[in-house]
């Protein structure tokens, strides 16, 4: 029987019960729409954790102080004073496949202006702060190294800090009070919008580091370096060289463990998208089961369809038809059924994706190939539950199935 042939009785048999047909189909079309929607969004949410990974810095490098470890026990994050200015200063000498350095001294403070005050992050940093971070000037002017090295008390804002304390008012000029330390304003900076971690960037005051370390600060401590290397590739190489540099400055033998830990922008974003990534495996996983329910319905109204058709099953039979014209009659059938549930999944699963994007905010990605392969499983499916249905159809014995009632 020709490849025509078949596809055409395949169809009239699945138009002669509508409904039937519907509801076969309806769960590989929710199976199909599942996977589609929830591998769209994870895509869409990954790529939104790029973007903002990416946004933090440009080839970023972070060095932290190290962690506590008394008796077998370690301390939180961060709970060692081992990094200082003189760290950064030697860096910035001596570190060749870096392009720009800034130390980081955060302090969280009470900022106080005319009669507004507001709660925000203090971060002591140096001129290459701004590169490092990918941070720009909006208005004003940024700080420079001769501000760090007089400890100059002024201060470049974020939007959302303009917004609180100066409202409509140019901000350029006006005084601020940080712990009863004036600060003069020279510079908004501009907008970035959240992280990653859903911290709001603006929401951020920069001043020279001298001056939020000695004035605001504990005198010594400074939690954290940013570095950027000067390209990709020179990452490894900059790693490198910054252990170095900070080993031989800490006095480290070379049985003993560092006292600094580095992490690169290509692990925090392979820590940021893993979750994501791991998240849309099993939704996905989870998804697909409802395209194994689908199949076994198909295999079962397959069944039922060869149950009620016996006797046509005996006629065709009896005027020469072979088994295998039968168990791909049947077979055409069950992938037609599952490839029209999976085609209307795919359009379905799509309009939810950009339904739920708009919703939650997030971007949807999605590839062709995954629509290809969703696809292309789905008729999989049918070749597999249609298989037993159309082999038992196909072994009828014609006597019996003409005389089945």
């Amino acid at each position: 029987m020709g490849s025509y042939k078949l596809i055409n009785l395949a169809f009239k048999s699945i138009t002669r019960n509508k409904m039937r047909s519907l509801l076969t189909m309806l769960g590989i079309i929710i199976g199909v729409a599942s996977v589609i929607s929830l591998v769209s969004i994870g895509n869409g949410a990954k790529a939104d954790v790029e973007k903002q990974v990416a946004s933090l810095g440009t080839n970023l490098i972070i060095i932290h102080t190290s962690r506590s470890k008394t008796g077998g026990v370690r301390g939180g994050s961060e709970s060692l004073d081992t990094l200082d200015l003189n760290d950064y200063k030697l860096l910035k000498e001596k570190a060749t496949a870096i392009s720009g350095i800034s130390p980081v001294i955060k302090e969280q403070c009470q900022v106080i202006a005319s009669a507004t005050n507001w709660n925000t992050s203090i971060y002591g940093v140096s001129p290459d702060y701004l590169s490092v971070c990918n941070f720009s000037v909006e208005s004003g002017e940024f700080f420079t190294q001769r501000d760090v090295k007089a400890m100059s008390k002024v201060a470049v804002v974020g939007k959302t800090v303009v917004d609180e304390l100066f409202a409509d008012q140019n901000p350029i000029g006006k005084k601020i009070r940080i712990r009863n330390v004036p600060f003069r304003i020279i510079g908004v900076l501009a907008e970035k919008g959240q992280s990653g971690m859903g911290t709001d960037q603006d929401d951020v005051i920069l001043a020279p580091s001298t001056t939020v370390l000695y004035r605001l600060g504990n005198g010594k401590t400074v939690r954290t370096i940013m570095a950027s290397a000067v390209t990709p590739e020179k990452m490894t190489d900059a790693r490198t060289q910054i252990t170095t540099i900070l080993r031989a400055s800490h006095r480290l033998s070379a049985g003993q463990e560092n006292d600094f830990r580095i992490r690169d922008q290509t692990e925090i974003n392979n820590m940021a998208t893993g979750v994501t990534g791991t998240l849309t495996v099993l939704l996905s996983a989870i998804a697909g089961v409802s395209l194994l329910v689908g199949g076994i319905g198909v295999m079962n109204i397959m069944l039922v369809s060869v149950t009620e058709r016996t006797r046509e099953i005996g006629i065709r039979m009896a005027v020469g038809a072979r088994g295998i014209d039968i168990l791909l009659q049947f077979l055409v059938e069950a992938v037609i059924l599952s490839l029209i549930g999976g085609i209307v999944g795919v359009v379905t699963g799509l309009g939810l994706a950009f339904l739920m994007g708009n919703i939650l905010g997030t971007s949807v990605v999605m590839t062709g190939s995954v629509i290809i392969y969703t696809t292309l499983f789905t008729g999989a499916v049918g070749v597999f539950f249609g298989f037993y249905p159309a082999r038992k159809a196909a072994n009828l014995n014609p006597i019996d199935a003409l005389k089945y009632e």
